[in-house]
């Protein structure tokens, strides 16, 4: 029996290598398929007009290029010095060159300048610096690669000239680089404090090296998995590293409880067959229903039209699922291949007060004092968290911009100066696309109404169509998108009367929009969410009482994790502790929306495994209060180790120097502690020790154990 059981473990082992090799191989392919994503919600009045106005000719453009003089460099360039008029004709001329020159290049659609069209607002106050417009061909994705070529040929075209990039597709690919470096760096400084850990947690070397393995199994799967779904629908190259965030807490989760459950029976003498079937009856079927509980929080995200969301939540949901597939058929096997070589090596040994899967003195203390005066240690931890959660109220969605990076960087500073030095920069441009049956006759009276509207400072006919049935109007205002300020604007002039059929875009109207999106598909999203938990939970429980104050528990550790983010990144207040950034007075949206699901997921994925153990625990012994505290002494240290595994490893994003980043990092990291600590160690037990015996009542009172099994002796009988 032994024998065969090894060979069957061998072929698990054996066929999760060739399955990972395989991955390896698909994984370069299939990360060029996966596009860039979108942070601005689809199916948008703002993104109608946006369409309407390239039809008709005007085009929002990709990348600002901000042309002037170099100063001091007549020696090195050949330009001579020139008195300002003599400069103010050099870089008109530059310009004039410069987009003749883009015009015709491959990658560019169009390109256009003060010089080709007349529009004094790309020119600055003084005069000295000229904008050159470019609207690039291709895909997103496409766009941000042909950039860096694009801006080159630029430069190259008027070499004596200073060409600083800006604009939205040149930000997206800055973030993106950056990004991508930060989170390099972020792994190098989190792997080693992990490490230590992941042994303290685990209790030898060998076993703190499964759960990494469970989450590069997990995680290197799920890039080939999303390279399939990114063919029939938008998959952001931001969901790779999302996955791999999700994957690594939720490896960490998975195996530490399975293995906790191996070695707590093992450690009342039962042999290792024994034990891993115990562990896969008690264990697993809490990873079974915390995986399914966690895939459906993460599967109403997409619900809200926001690509990088959905994206995000496609890969945390496929992420989830694989985890649990390998911690509970790989996991095991690796186990049984190992046998009592699982547990050597323990450098902490000496310092070890107790063993993975024993009861924890320190929560055992602490849930008894809990249970014994419910209503006041409930109540502080309720006031604590309702402390934490009030700065929400004033929260404010928006959309990244290139403000998320630090202002010391090319992308932002151009961006700056380009908000600094021009009248209307090309940000605080509302596109008015009118359409209808000779909706020109009236462009002119409608265009005199708009420039009247406060917060406009000028109106432009940009584009009349030749059927006299559409035409667009471009509004320079005077506020800066995602301030309230903007919203007025946008709604002040989608109000205002029109000869015909009105679409306002812009980059304020997309703000205001994406927001309008997320905030409409929340009760919806809610609502699903509600519905697949209490069901899922009341399955896992056989009581309908335990999901609904997993919910409402939950609800109240997710405001307290919010709150702080409102506090530290809208109003700008962790600077001093986080690094400095720029805070922008709004969250984005689909960022802040990930954080909330990620949170929610794994404060779900701990009350399985604490309720699971206290139902075990109350079929058991049937008293209700011994449940609660024999059930967070057994888990407490799981989710402390757990918890602190999470929060390390995205924590470390705070020393990133992309805002969005630090916030993902911090937010999750909130949300795990505040969860595993004061809510699971505290509010939880306090809540269950006042409903007594209300918390396991049931329609119809079903007896039957969560848990069949045999005690056995300490000296194996």
């Amino acid at each position: 029996m032994d024998d065969a059981m090894r060979r069957r473990a061998w072929w698990v082992v054996v066929g999760a290598l060739l399955t990972a090799v395989c991955a390896g191989v698909l994984a370069p392919v299939t990360l060029s398929a996966l596009s860039t994503g979108g942070a601005v919600a689809t199916g948008t009045e703002a993104m109608r007009a946006g369409r309407q106005a390239e039809r008709l000719g005007v085009p929002s453009p990709d990348l600002l290029l901000a042309v002037s003089q170099r100063t001091g460099v007549s020696q090195r360039t050949g330009v001579s010095r020139r008195s300002d008029g003599d400069r103010g004709a050099a870089v008109r001329d530059g310009t004039a060159t410069l987009t003749e020159k883009l015009a015709g290049h491959r990658d560019v659609e169009t390109a256009w300048s003060a010089q080709t069209t007349g529009d004094t607002w790309l020119r600055s106050k003084d005069g000295r610096t000229l904008l050159v417009a470019v609207r690039l061909k291709g895909t997103d994705k496409q766009r941000k690669q042909v950039a860096p070529g694009v801006v080159a040929a630029a430069r190259s075209a008027v070499p004596g000239m200073r060409v600083a990039p800006s604009g939205e597709v040149w930000a997206d690919r800055e973030i993106d680089e950056t990004v991508e470096r930060d989170l390099s760096r972020a792994e190098l400084l989190a792997a080693p404090v992990l490490f230590v850990v992941l042994v303290f947690a685990y209790g030898s070397v060998a076993s703190a090296l499964l759960p990494v393995l469970v989450a590069a199994l997990a995680i290197g799967c799920t890039i080939p998995v999303l390279g399939l779904l990114a063919q029939v629908a938008d998959v952001s190259r931001v969901a790779v590293n999302a996955a791999s965030a999700i994957g690594f807490g939720l490896a960490v989760d998975y195996s530490l409880f399975v293995l906790a459950r191996v070695r707590e029976e093992t450690s009342r003498g039962a042999d290792l067959h024994t034990a891993l079937s115990s562990a896969r009856r008690s264990s697993g079927r809490s990873v079974a229903f915390s995986a399914a509980a966690v895939t459906v929080c993460l599967a109403t995200a997409l619900v809200v039209p926001v690509p990088m969301l959905r994206a995000l939540s496609l890969a945390g949901m496929t992420v989830t699922v694989l985890a649990a597939l390998v911690a509970l058929t790989v996991l095991p096997a690796c186990l049984r291949l190992l046998g009592s070589r699982a547990q050597a090596w323990d450098p902490l040994a000496r310092w070890r007060r107790a063993r993975t899967g024993d009861g924890s003195r320190f929560w055992h203390r602490t849930a008894s004092t809990v249970t014994a005066r419910p209503l006041l240690a409930g109540g502080l931890a309720v006031l604590l968290l309702a402390l934490l959660a009030l700065p929400f109220t004033h929260a404010r969605l928006g959309i990244v911009d290139e403000r998320t990076l630090p202002s010391s960087a090319p992308a932002a500073a151009a961006a700056e100066r380009v908000r600094a030095e021009f009248t209307a920069p090309p940000e605080r441009l509302l596109s008015v696309v009118v359409t209808g049956p000779r909706a020109t006759d009236g462009a002119a009276a409608y265009g005199h109404r708009l420039a009247r509207v406060p917060g406009v400072t000028g109106v432009r006919v940009a584009r009349v169509a030749p059927s006299d049935e559409a035409f667009v109007l471009l509004a320079a205002t005077s506020v800066a998108p995602g301030t309230p300020a903007a919203d007025t604007v946008v709604g002040k002039v989608r109000q205002l009367p029109a000869p015909g059929s009105v679409a306002v875009g812009g980059r304020a109207a997309e703000a205001v929009d994406t927001a309008d999106a997320v905030l409409g598909a929340l009760p919806w999203c809610l609502s699903l969410l509600a519905v697949g938990l209490l069901a899922l939970l009341g399955a896992f429980t056989r009581t309908p009482v335990a999901p609904l104050k997993a919910l409402i528990v939950a609800a109240a550790s997710l405001g307290a994790s919010l709150g702080a983010l409102v506090v530290l990144f809208q109003d700008g207040h962790g600077g001093a502790v986080l690094g400095h950034f720029t805070a922008t007075r709004t969250l984005d949206a689909s960022t802040l929306l990930f954080v909330l699901f990620i949170a929610l997921a794994l404060s779900v994925d701990y009350e399985v495994f604490l309720l699971g153990r206290i139902r075990e625990e109350y079929d058991r012994c049937g008293d209700n209060r011994t449940s609660i505290i024999e059930g967070v002494a057994r888990t407490g240290r799981l989710m402390t180790s757990a918890a602190a595994a999470v929060a390390i490893s995205t924590a470390a994003m705070a020393t990133s120097h992309v805002a969005l980043l630090k916030l993902i990092g911090i937010g999750v990291a909130l949300g795990a502690v505040v969860d595993a600590v004061l809510v699971r160690g505290v509010l939880v037990p306090a809540v269950m020790a006042a409903l007594g015996p209300a918390n396991w009542w049931a329609p119809a009172r079903i007896r039957t154990p969560l848990l069949i099994t045999t005690p056995v002796k300490k000296d194996g009988s």
